[in-house]
Parts: structure tokens; C-alpha cells; sequence
């Protein structure tokens, strides 16, 4: 079976958010109450198969000897001219859909998303929280994400700058 052919332009629901398309790669910082603060390395991958939404897939390496800590799997969805759905998978049991609001700005792009609904399989540590800001300008995303687990209120645990390669 032949492979499927990426279309060249992306459906017109998601062409605000064409600018975020290809792969990204930088380094970030982690930091929680329950762990000691961290040095890491991402790769965000945003693709899109001509429908109306963008497929979405983040790993990260520790910073100090490139073994494996977290992956995402999901899907970015742009349902209105200033909203946007993220909604992920983690290996962690976690399942995640956050929402919320998109600006452009020349050409800037900036995601401020909140969870609206987080699943958890009976393994999975307890995450009540999550909020992500995804900044987008020129060839850099810099990016933040705030989480409440564990018994602890939402706060900051990850922040990175990736450049697009």
C-alpha cells in the first residue's frame, strides 16, 4: 500500500495556524515541588493530512545524558477564528483537552490553553490541571506549561524555546 500524500496547503479551518507547521527543537527547564529541577531537550512536530486540524507530536531527552522522559501525541484543532482545542494522549494513562484562546499578530501566533477535561487510568498519578502557552514568532516558539498534581495547585513545571529546523 502507497504511503498517503501530505496535501501541499492545510485545510482553511487551521490556515491560521500554518505558521506552527514543522518541527521545532530547543532546550527547557522543568520544576515541581515533588522532583529536583531538570534540564531538558524537545522536539515538537506540527503536520497536517488536509483535514481540519493539525496533528501534533512532542518528545523530550534529559539534558545531561539524552535518556527518554515524556511524549505527546494529539491533535490541535482551531474551531473558531480565535479559539483553539488541543487534545492529547500520554503514556502516563493521562488523557488531556485543553482550550482556549488564539491571537495573531503580524506574525506572531500565541495559544493560551486551559484543561477542560483531563482522564486518568487507574495507574496514572493524580493531575487535576493544566495549562500550556504556546508563543509562536519568527523561527522560535517559546513555551510554558503550568500543572496541578499530586495534591498541589496549578503551577509553573515546564519552559522551553525551540527553534524551527
Amino acid at each position: 500500500m502507497a504511503e498517503p500524500q501530505t496535501p501541499s496547503a492545510p485545510h482553511p479551518a487551521i490556515a491560521p495556524l500554518a505558521g506552527l507547521l514543522g518541527t521545532w527543537r530547543g532546550a527547557g527547564r522543568g520544576d515541581y515541588p515533588t522532583i529536583e529541577p531538570f534540564g531538558y531537550l524537545e522536539e515538537i512536530t506540527f503536520g497536517h493530512l488536509g483535514r481540519p486540524f493539525l496533528t501534533y507530536r512532542q518528545r523530550t531527552r534529559h539534558a545531561d545524558d539524552n535518556r527518554p522522559l515524556h511524549v505527546e501525541t494529539g491533535y490541535l484543532r482551531c474551531p473558531g477564528p480565535d479559539r483553539v482545542e488541543l487534545i492529547l494522549s500520554h503514556p502516563t494513562g493521562i488523557t488531556e483537552i485543553s482550550e482556549g484562546k488564539l491571537t495573531l499578530a503580524d506574525a506572531e501566533i500565541r495559544l493560551e490553553l486551559e484543561s477542560t477535561a483531563i482522564g486518568l487510568s487507574s495507574t496514572a498519578k493524580t493531575v487535576t490541571a493544566l495549562s500550556r502557552t504556546i508563543h509562536m514568532h519568527g523561527d522560535v516558539i517559546d513555551y510554558t506549561l503550568q500543572m496541578g498534581a499530586v495534591g498541589l495547585p496549578l503551577q509553573d513545571h515546564l519552559a522551553a524555546s525551540l527553534q524551527k529546523t
